[in-house]
């Protein structure tokens, strides 16, 4: 379970978000989810639509007129293919309101049903009756705390937590983005499949991801999340490179094939790879590409010291 904190100003804007029709009927049946774009789960100590909501909010705000974000936003989304009964998501909200202190506020507990995944948003007034506030210190800690803890009790997926607040044991653990991890291997296959850019950029379209070209390369996918080719390894210049070399071997091959090399061209076609070690060449590309050492230009200290001495000498006048 992943569980996102955010405070702001505004109880209009979220309240709104949280019960508004996100996509149109048409829309969610054909991505194979609920019509229902959103359920309200639980209201504490409030009641009504996002206007009335709203209006109930500002008046207990305004007992604590110096606190300038009084809206805590909390998400909590399970893994894909998890899903809780009503009575768990009850009891899930109810002892994340303890856990992060505003049990006793003013909230309401939304479940959107407008995706695969099923996830949840609390909103929460951070000012209470008596006008003290909620403490939002360490809110990103508390909140993964808080996931951890229910993934055990509810026998839920686990997830790490951000590095920064695991123990120091824990931190060398490897971690995996199941998302870098399919671009870098959707990279790998249409740079090996591609013979240049432009056939490459469409392939990487046919798979979803949109391409964007400017002075590196970055690629969204289809949740609109951008990563950057340098993040997986394939920076814009690896690439281009990969598909100039392709592009070199494909036209020596060709040449070799049609034996249209001529005499003059002997040298040349002395040093081609043999017919039956192309395959191989551009098999193992990507990796020959990393392995390549710049030879230094530098003229030894040596010679120099020769070239000195060899200089005649000038006559003095």
């Amino acid at each position: 379970m992943i569980g996102k904190v955010i405070t702001g100003k505004s109880f209009r804007g979220c309240l709104t978000y949280c019960l508004s029709d996100k996509k149109l009927v048409k829309e969610s049946q054909a991505d194979g989810v609920k019509n229902r774009p959103s359920e309200v789960l639980l209201f504490n100590r409030c009641c009504g639509g996002a206007k009335e909501l709203s209006r109930q909010f500002e008046e207990v705000r305004r007992l604590n007129p110096r606190q300038s974000k009084p809206v805590l936003h909390i998400t909590l989304s399970m893994a894909p293919g998890e899903r809780l009964g009503r009575p768990d998501l009850l009891n899930l909200v109810e002892t994340c309101a303890k856990h992060m202190g505003f049990e006793k506020n003013q909230f309401i507990a939304v479940e959107h049903l407008d995706t695969k995944h099923q996830h949840l948003h609390i909103v929460a007034n951070r000012v209470g009756y008596d006008g003290r506030v909620v403490s939002d210190a360490n809110s990103y800690k508390r909140i993964a705390d808080f996931c951890r803890r229910m993934e055990r009790e509810m026998g839920l997926q686990p997830v790490l937590s951000p590095k920064r607040f695991l123990p120091k044991e824990m931190r060398a653990v490897p971690r995996q983005d199941l998302r870098k991890k399919a671009l870098k291997e959707h990279l790998q296959q249409k740079l090996l499949s591609s013979h240049d850019y432009t056939s490459f950029e469409v392939a990487m379209k046919s798979l979803g991801y949109r391409v964007e070209r400017g002075r590196g390369i970055a690629f969204i996918d289809q949740k609109g999340v951008r990563t950057k080719g340098s993040e997986v390894g394939y920076p814009l210049g690896r690439i281009e490179r990969i598909l100039s070399q392709k592009q070199s071997t494909s036209l020596q091959r060709r040449r070799k094939e049609n034996g249209a090399a001529l005499s003059s061209h002997s040298a040349e076609k002395n040093i081609e790879p043999p017919h039956n070690q192309t395959s191989s060449v551009t098999k193992d590309l990507l990796d020959a590409l990393l392995r390549i050492e710049k030879e230094s230009e530098e003229i030894p200290h040596g010679l120099l010291q020769q070239k000195k001495r060899d200089r005649p000498r000038r006559p003095h006048l």
